[in-house]
């Protein structure tokens, strides 16, 4: 082989080099960019130097790793910020729901030391005006949270979709880029893998790589995402279950809508606000009716057992919402339940699953434990449990399911029914100087009237210290997920990562070795010139 032919190969060679690093180094900042690699190799003896393939530094098992961590902190992260708010609603030292429980108790203190009182009566009247709209106001701040998470859910639904079908058209262009030059289209490629990354972020998913180069995308529950060149639709759906919660839909093959189960959706955002929703949300919200039912109650309890100025028993000081009822979409039936409070000191803070068979009647169960709750016959009209009374309207089908939420919704209707001062009763026999009601109606703020033995300031403080605690583990969790996924990027990087320093030499080094196969050709030239000459 010529020594022209041998420069050629090594100018052809370093031209493709410093490409290369060039393009390295502008990509320096691109996000998903892998660093490049120019292969070269002997072409045989004396026949200069071989280019090889453009490779691309990638460990496809350290960025699986990678994605996952970061799958996992941000499912904490989404929850974190979601937790953080009911927190400071619940904290607050201020204008919190415990201050406005000890004002209302504390007007009851000062109304039994002057019952008769007209300006005392109407402090109580405010004071508990006060408590039941700060009872409504959180609950009305909750279920902001609630639909908010429902928009969080349709958005990440459509995200997910998005980028779903972009990786199965990037599938089908690097097929085909491959198929017409015979390389790797590492431009494609890191698209691709920057995609899967971002869908990383949004929900946990597994990651084939078929021998034809394409991705097969699953859910952690083996449902398809993306297959080959074509991406499976997921869709935001109300819940069969609850009406009120938006949840998320897969589209099989058929077209056919199924309801994927919540718990299979793991980490990412979409993740994290889901099981921010089950764990603490839900929680809180009932727990929060929980203690509307049990002070509404216990009050209207004892002020019953007194008298107003006018000689008449008292009625009820507050009025309190139901338990609330769906019937899941896939019944049957138009049957549905209608349910009243029976005992509040009995009334849990869980939801429950019935489900009726035709054969063996109702099979009641706690949402939350899994437990049976008992079952009730065929044809029974009412179904008594949990501190409530269900009844039935119409007819059942056999696998018709439905789900009793006692208290999720009662705060919102907890309001003070009192508006005239002469209505408290504040004794027990008629007269403006009988205190006996007033200091009974007081000491219920330190009776246990919530299941389980607490007191109102205690079930109140159990439910701060629950979301309190909640959001410390999860803080906690995050920061240990955040440096996990910090030093699996630093393994990543020094695999596929740009360094300059590195570069900067390579661009060196190719430069001078440029030059130097532009001097063989100078060599050769002259060496031929000599030849020429010596022939004249």
């Amino acid at each position: 082989m010529s020594l022209y032919s041998i420069a050629l190969s090594g100018l052809t060679a370093g031209q493709i080099a410093l490409s290369v690093t060039s393009n390295n180094i502008t990509n320096v900042k691109s996000s998903g960019y892998n660093r490049q690699v120019v292969g070269l190799s002997e072409a045989g003896v004396g026949g200069g130097v071989k280019t090889g393939e453009i490779e691309r530094q990638f460990n496809k098992y350290v960025t699986q790793q990678y994605n996952s961590a970061k799958s996992n902190e941000a499912g904490l992260s989404a929850y974190q910020s979601q937790i953080n708010q009911i927190d400071s609603l619940l904290a607050d030292s201020d204008s919190g729901l415990s201050v406005m429980m000890q004002k209302f108790f504390g007007s009851l203190q000062t109304l039994a030391s002057a019952p008769g009182d007209p300006a005392t009566r109407q402090g109580v009247i405010g004071a508990a005006d006060n408590l039941t709209a700060q009872f409504r106001s959180m609950d009305s701040y909750l279920s902001d949270m609630q639909n908010s998470v429902n928009g969080e859910v349709n958005d990440q639904v459509t995200q997910i979709n998005n980028t779903t079908k972009q990786i199965a058209s990037l599938n089908r262009e690097i097929s085909l880029a491959k198929a017409k030059t015979g390389q790797a289209p590492n431009a494609l490629l890191d698209q691709r893998d920057e995609l899967v990354a971002q869908l990383s972020q949004r929900i946990e998913v597994r990651v084939t790589e078929q021998d034809s180069g394409t991705y097969n995308i699953s859910f952690s529950n083996g449902l398809s995402l993306v297959s080959g060149f074509e991406s499976n639709k997921l869709q935001a759906m109300q819940s069969n279950e609850d009406p009120t919660k938006t949840t998320v839909g897969y589209l099989d093959s058929a077209n056919n809508l199924i309801q994927v189960r919540e718990e299979t959706i793991k980490n990412g955002e979409l993740g994290g606000v889901l099981k921010f929703r089950s764990e603490t949300l839900d929680a809180a919200q009932n727990r929060l009716g929980q203690l509307a039912v049990g002070m509404a109650s216990a009050i209207n309890t004892q002020h019953a057992a007194g008298v107003d100025l006018n000689g008449n028993p008292g009625q009820d000081f507050f009025a309190i919402g139901k338990p609330t009822s769906f019937s899941n979409a896939k019944n049957t039936s138009t049957a549905y339940f209608d349910g009243v409070y029976s005992n509040a000191s009995n009334l849990d803070n869980n939801d429950y699953a019935i489900t009726y068979s035709a054969t063996t009647g109702y099979d009641v169960k706690d949402k939350t434990t899994g437990q049976s709750i008992g079952t009730f016959p065929v044809g029974s009209a009412t179904l008594t449990f949990g501190g409530m009374t269900l009844t039935m309207n119409g007819t059942p089908a056999d696998g018709d399911k439905f789900l009793i939420k006692p208290v999720a919704t009662a705060a919102r209707a907890f309001e003070n029914n009192i508006s005239d001062p002469v209505d408290i009763a504040a004794g027990t026999a008629a007269g403006a100087g009988d205190n006996r009601n007033a200091l009974a109606l007081y000491k219920l703020q330190s009776t246990a009237v919530i299941k389980g033995g607490s007191t109102l300031n205690q079930a109140y403080s159990s439910l701060v210290n629950q979301v309190g605690n909640k959001a410390q583990i999860i803080k906690v969790n995050q920061a240990t997920q955040q440096t996990m996924s910090e030093q699996l990027l630093a393994v990543q990087q020094s695999d596929s990562g740009v360094n300059l320093d590195e570069e900067a030499t390579n661009l060196l080094r190719y430069q001078q070795y440029y030059q130097a196969s532009a001097r063989i050709i100078d060599t050769a030239t002259s060496i031929m010139d000599t030849i020429i000459g010596l022939r004249n």
